[in-house]
């Protein structure tokens, strides 16, 4: 009976590892091109007290590694580009590096993965062929130490070696890379390690013109008429964050390898950028897409292609970099600046503990500029009725009654039935008219809801079910290189039918 029942267990957990249920998390990249680059035990501290548990370094600096030992922190060491050329081209040399930064430091450190270079194939193509002897050879090394089972060894790509990305199923690696891609995948499956992939929703809005929406890009919820399908499996995709990984599990089922899963190993979006060029580089939107993600991935969502399936993901990134050249967006990615300061407020309601950024009590529902008055009105009007928001400061001559505009009215009413719900996931959506932001709207004696707000409802009433839920260095990423021309245009083509 006891054999039988440990039988049972070992089941229940194999199910739960192809369901992908242990591998739900957030981690954060650690960038140092900075002016001042806070000590790494200023890091950790950070670290630490944001609940932050995984990291990826674009490198494996000694100070750092010793910083993070003994906090059980996961950490993924990189081998820099620069690098490549000595490890691929010596097995004893690899040995030595990975004696040097992982055996002397494991498990003290809880190392998990080396990242081989970053985004070679797309940025550095002339190093390619040095890939697969690098990470065969530090693959020898770890076998040697007998560290294989607990550290795996992968490479992050560009998801700009995926051409013609929508739809996902048509998918597939840019051919002129097979020589290296084949036998790396291959090599990927034989180790249990995941494909590695940087994604940028950012970059493929800012480069459709207009084509992809900015809600399909932030997460944000769309009505079913507006979500983009791929005609060959029928599948709907409302982000393209899940339609870029799909596109990569298609790419890879053309090449025959099915049960290589994908790790998102930099992903985020700006807080800041050029006014002028980069209009959506804003802290809004920064905290839409990063909080949006956070429960994305860590509610086991998966993607269409493979629901339930997590995808680890790590947010590029923990610090501002103002040492990084390019346009004005590049320096502003990070969550913190350089001394530790939330670059703006992230709204978590439903992602756990992981980031203490979490001012969810200093976050407001508005309308959304430029909505549809009608659409406005009518949401107002449920708000006041069956919503049971107590409306009558917006009574003339009550304190909220000027501006009278349905879109100032809209805003009270919707940030009222928003904080009186308690924030929750969904309750701040209104058919798409209303949007949450941190820039208080409260203006003379008109105080709207929001840190310490009263919750302003006459009773408890939810939202219709059109509420639908709400959803290193400077080489270490390549700067506006995250997505082929030939992959944009043929997206931009496939998804104007959200504009239909």
């Amino acid at each position: 009976m006891k054999k039988l029942l440990f039988i049972f267990f070992l089941f229940l957990l194999a199910g739960a590892a192809v369901r992908g249920e242990d591998g739900a998390y957030i981690g954060v990249n650690i960038g140092t091109a900075m002016s001042s680059v806070p000590a790494p035990t200023q890091i950790t501290t950070l670290l630490r007290s944001q609940n932050i548990r995984h990291v990826r370094l674009y490198d494996a600096d000694p100070a750092m590694l010793a910083a993070l030992a003994n906090t059980g922190i996961r950490v993924i060491v990189s081998v820099p580009n620069e690098q490549l050329l000595a490890i691929g081209n010596s097995n004893a040399t690899a040995a030595n590096w990975v004696a040097k930064n992982v055996v002397a430091h494991f498990p003290g450190v809880n190392i998990t993965a080396i990242a081989v270079g970053s985004e070679v194939l797309s940025t550095q193509p002339n190093m390619a062929p040095l890939l697969m002897p690098a990470m065969r050879y530090l693959q020898n090394a770890l076998v040697a130490a007998a560290l294989d089972r607990y550290i795996k060894i992968s490479t992050p790509h560009s998801s700009s070696i995926i051409l013609d990305s929508f739809p996902p199923s048509q998918a597939f690696f840019n051919r002129s890379l097979d020589s290296v891609l084949v036998p790396m995948l291959k090599f990927l499956q034989s180790t249990g390690s995941p494909l590695m992939l940087n994604v940028y929703p950012y970059y493929d809005y800012m480069r459709s013109n207009g084509v992809i929406p900015l809600d399909y890009a932030l997460f944000r919820p769309l009505p079913p008429n507006k979500e983009a399908v791929d005609a060959n499996t029928l599948l709907h995709y409302t982000n393209v964050f899940d339609a870029v990984v799909d596109a990569a599990y298609f790419a890879m089922a053309y090449l025959n390898v099915t049960n290589v899963p994908v790790m998102v190993t930099e992903t985020g979006w700006p807080h800041k950028g050029d006014s002028s060029s980069e209009p959506d580089a804003t802290s809004d939107n920064a905290d839409t897409y990063n909080s949006n993600l956070i429960r994305h991935v860590m509610n086991s969502t998966g993607t269409p292609k493979h629901p339930g399936v997590a995808v680890p993901t790590f947010i590029y990134e923990l610090y501002d970099e103002d040492t990084r050249p390019g346009s004005t967006s590049e320096k502003y990615w990070g969550l913190f600046d350089m001394n530790g300061v939330p670059a703006y407020a992230l709204h978590l309601t439903g992602s756990g503990v992981l980031l203490a950024n979490d001012t969810t009590n200093q976050t407001y529902c508005v309308a959304r500029e430029g909505a549809d008055p009608k659409m406005l009105q009518a949401a107002l009007d449920w708000a006041c009725g069956p919503g049971k928001v107590d409306c009558s400061v917006l009574m003339q001559g009550q304190p909220c009654y000027d501006p009278d505009t349905v879109e100032a009215h809209a805003t009270y009413a919707f940030n009222a039935y928003y904080h009186g719900m308690g924030m929750g996931s969904g309750t701040c959506y209104f058919s798409g008219v209303a949007v949450i932001t941190t820039t208080d709207p409260s203006h003379g004696s008109c105080a709207y809801s929001g840190k310490n707000g009263s919750a302003l409802l006459n009773g408890t009433s939810l939202a219709p079910s059109s509420n639908s839920t709400e959803g290193g260095s400077g080489a270490h990423r390549a700067i506006g290189d995250v997505s082929s021309l030939a992959g944009v245009v043929s997206t931009a083509l496939l998804l104007s039918v959200l504009l239909l």
